[in-house]
């Protein structure tokens, strides 16, 4: 019966005929328009009959692929597409299986027309916003197809220029299908973003590829078009764009595979560009997670090639600094400390020159180079991250980098022997080099707040340190801290001139919180100073940060008191450099007089006292025409001009404490306390220092100094406290403890085990004993007062005193009234 039906065009049904009806005789004539329309016309009148519609059109449809009737494959599809813009009945679901049953057919073929019409056919399906659910449809064919598609090799490069648009566009509809549609598969599963993704990726990669045509001006926005980088970046922003909180991470982790298995980390180029457009992409208040796998990826890595964990840095660096304009939440410190963990890790692998701990000397240089590269990247990564945090999360960083920093104390012990000194100057260098890029440009108006007591007090004790490099590093932070009108490059050379006006410094009142911090830190900071400058392996650089430190707290932090103090602290360090107590070469002593020189004339400009000013420069003009190695024009100099003989120095080439006195008691400053030289106040600190161990002795040296009548200051004698007493008065201490827990135990242990009447004979002892002292006591204490009318003697010669009753007492007529 169904063969005679299909023999008769008449008995077949009119859905069938509907169909046949819309297919020429010559492919190239196109759909027969009419009989489109009335197809159309019984699918929406009869929507029951849409699935058999669509499996007929799927029929004829392979059929043609198979006989190469490729014409008529063009029609049927351009059937399916006009029905499928036209139907939205519930019965749109088996419709849409056929449809895409026969787009799969095309995409299966070889033929790149076939491909790409297939594709462009899904595209306008994935357009339509569908009125009902479907709740078993799969697109894994077309997800893995169109990935393929992304990776064609074709011959002609026009032809896989095409080949691989498409297979873009087909990706971007599977997204725009799938993505908001919770029915559907799940779009973010691994095994579909292991696919999309690096397709994606390796499109954007072959830019050049596709810059390298260059084409004409007019042709060059079609061009454009047809560039697959472009279309795969539009298509990686709009599928970053819709990913969800929870998606994050499987969008992320292709991109990390891909660039490491195709070794993109070393330019660092293209890894930037992907998380830029990663950054830029996503929804701000989802950066931090991107962070966190960058972080994660990095901790990965921590034993590959020093220039692939120079590339994730690099690009951790640009993320991270996009993300700080959003939300950067919790990875703040968890990103400094994972940097910080990577920084020691790359100092161990220098030394060693293997991962693994093993020395190995063939590459140890090379290695040493990468890794400084590395630890360079880290460092910059770090100041670039800090520079865009607010100034609150700015401070806690300082503080947890300066945490880091080893020192030789008891809560940071320091390894032992020579691996373990270089460990801890490298790592002690690398830290105090982050700490100074986080520093710079740190802004803060209250000084108590940039340089807290914990904080400060770590920061210089690394100032005693005898390591040249480290103490220059200490100087600069400081420098950074307080410099806060950006004055700090106008003192980057030494000089005395006769106007400093010409520097147009910027001066504002000191703060109240700014005279606290003073008040609190300022005798530290001199001291401090006063230290680094009796360093004898100082270095021009040492005295241009010195001379700097001091020009800016004259600026930033100077009030009367102040000025007073800096003023005896560089007379002091004069004294220094006149007397050498500490054997200074002679480069050393002419720069402490050059430093003094330096800072003077700063100081007596701008206190704008004029007889101060005179003394300031008759002595630098004595000193220019006698004695040009005591100025810092002759010393901080590429060659500098020294004086090999400087004992007996003039004293007209020395500023005199006696004088500058004089000239600034008489404006109104505390000439007591100017005659009194500087001593700096030795402390505990001491101990911090790298030449003292913790077992040697350490000197106190107790300071008592009255600030309001200097001229009664007095100098109690230093008790000298050494290692051998602390350790007797702990163990005698010890000693009567043990002997009492004895004793204790001895009185316990008797009233247990011993027979009554003992116990009781010994408490009778004990009450007689107590009552007999308590009667001595009341004999002294209630003792009668003693008779007016004097003593009589009692036996033995002892005069013994009487009471005499009041009635019988003899007073003197001035008391009778």
């Amino acid at each position: 019966m169904y063969g005679v039906c299909g023999c008769c065009g008449a008995l077949r049904p009119r859905y069938k005929r509907l169909v046949d009806n819309i297919f020429p005789e010559d492919p190239e004539d196109g759909l027969v328009k009419t009989n489109m329309e009335k197809l159309t016309f019984y699918a929406l009148s009869a929507p029951e009959k849409l699935d058999r519609i669509g499996a007929y059109l799927s029929e004829r449809l392979i059929r043609d692929v198979g006989r190469h009737r490729y014409g008529y494959v063009c029609i049927a599809m351009e059937a399916l597409d006009q029905l499928l813009m036209a139907c939205h009945c519930q019965s749109i679901n088996l419709f849409v299986e056929s449809f895409l049953k026969m787009v799969a057919k095309l995409l299966e073929s070889e033929k790149p027309n076939l491909q790409i019409l297939g594709t462009n056919s899904f595209v306008k399906f994935a357009n339509i916003e569908e009125d009902t659910p479907s709740y078993h449809r799969s697109y894994d064919f077309f997800v893995s197809r169109f990935s393929e598609m992304c990776h064609s090799s074709h011959d002609d490069l026009e032809i896989k220029t095409k080949i691989r648009m498409s297979g873009i566009k087909g990706l971007q509809g599977v997204v725009r299908k799938t993505v908001n549609d919770e029915l559907q598969a799940n779009i973010w599963d691994p095994q579909h973003m292991d696919k999309i993704v690096p397709s994606l990726l390796f499109n954007l990669q072959h830019v050049e590829e596709a810059e390298s045509r260059s084409p004409s001006p007019l042709q060059a926005p079609e061009k454009e078009k047809e560039n697959p980088a472009e279309l795969a970046e539009r298509c990686l922003r709009e599928l970053l764009g819709r990913a969800a909180f929870g998606n994050i991470k499987n969008a992320i982790k292709p991109v990390l595979i891909h660039l490491d298995n195709h070794s993109l980390w070393e330019p660092k180029v293209f890894a930037i560009r992907c998380f830029k457009i990663i950054m830029y992409s996503i929804q701000p208040q989802h950066s931090h997670l991107v962070i966190q796998q960058l972080l994660g990826h990095l901790d990965a890595n921590s034993r590959s090639a020093a220039t692939v964990r120079a590339g994730i840095v690099e690009v951790l660096s640009e993320a991270a600094v996009i993300a700080a304009t959003g939300s950067v939440g919790p990875t703040v410190l968890e990103m400094f400390n994972t940097l910080l963990r990577q920084l020691r890790l790359s100092i161990d692998y220098a030394l060693t020159g293997s991962y693994d701990g093993a020395i190995s000397l063939g590459t140890k240089i090379i290695k040493e180079h990468e890794e400084r590269m590395f630890q360079e990247a880290v460092i910059k990564t770090i100041g670039s991250f800090a520079s865009t945090l607010p100034t609150y999360q700015r401070s806690e960083v300082i503080l947890f980098i300066m945490s880091k920093v080893p020192l030789p104390s008891l809560q940071h012990p320091l390894e032992a022997g020579r691996t373990g000194e270089n460990r801890n100057r490298l790592t002690q260098i690398m830290l105090l080099k982050s700490l100074l890029q986080v520093s710079t440009g740190f802004q803060c108006n209250n000084m108590m707040s940039a340089l807290p007591s914990n904080f400060l007090d770590r920061l210089l004790s690394t100032a005693l340190m005898e390591d040249a490099e480290i103490r220059l590093f200490v100087l600069e932070i400081l420098i950074s801290f307080i410099d806060r009108h950006g004055n700090r490059h106008k003192f980057s050379t030494i000089s005395t001139l006769s106007d400093i006006s010409v520097l147009k410094l910027k001066v504002d009142k000191c703060s109240r919180q700014d005279t606290v911090f003073m008040k609190k830190h300022s005798q530290q900071l001199y001291r401090h100073i006063y230290l680094s400058c009796k360093e004898d392996t100082n270095m021009q650089k040492h005295y241009e940060a010195l001379y700097g430190l001091l020009a800016l707290i004259s600026i930033e932090l100077a009030n009367e008191e102040v000025v007073v103090d800096l003023i005896r602290l560089v007379l002091a360090v004069q004294d220094v450099a006149q007397v050498n107590e500490e054997n200074l070469p002679v480069y050393n002593r002419c720069a402490l007089y050059a430093l003094g020189a330096a800072y003077l004339n700063l100081i007596s400009q701008l206190t704008t006292v004029p007889a101060f000013c005179q003394h300031i420069h008759e002595v630098i003009e004595t000193r220019k025409k006698e004695a040009p190695y005591m100025l810092p024009e002759d010393v901080f100099v590429e060659r500098p001009r020294l004086s090999q003989n400087l004992d007996g120095v003039a004293i007209e080439f020395l500023f005199r404490q006696s004088k500058i006195s004089e000239v600034l008691g008489g404006s109104g400053y505390n000439s007591d306390r100017l005659c009194l030289p500087y001593i700096p106040q030795l402390t505990d600190e001491d101990r911090l220092s790298k030449r003292r161990s913790i077992g040697e002795t350490i000197s106190l040296q107790v300071e008592v100094e009255s600030r309001n009548s200097p001229e009664k200051e007095e100098r109690v004698p230093a008790e000298e406290i050494t290692y051998e007493t602390l350790k007797k008065a702990i163990v005698d201490s010890v000693a009567v403890e043990e002997q009492e827990r004895e004793r204790r135990r001895q009185v316990v242990e008797k009233f247990q085990k011993a027979p009554f009447e003992e116990i009781a004979a010994h408490c009778g002892a004990r009450a007689s004993l107590l009552q007999s002292k308590l009667n001595q006591i009341f004999e002294i204490t209630i003792r009668p007062p003693p008779s007016p009318s004097g003593t009589i003697t009692a036996a033995y010669g002892q005069p013994q005193n009487h009471s005499i009753p009041v009635y019988e007492m003899k007073f003197p007529d001035l008391c009778v009234y």
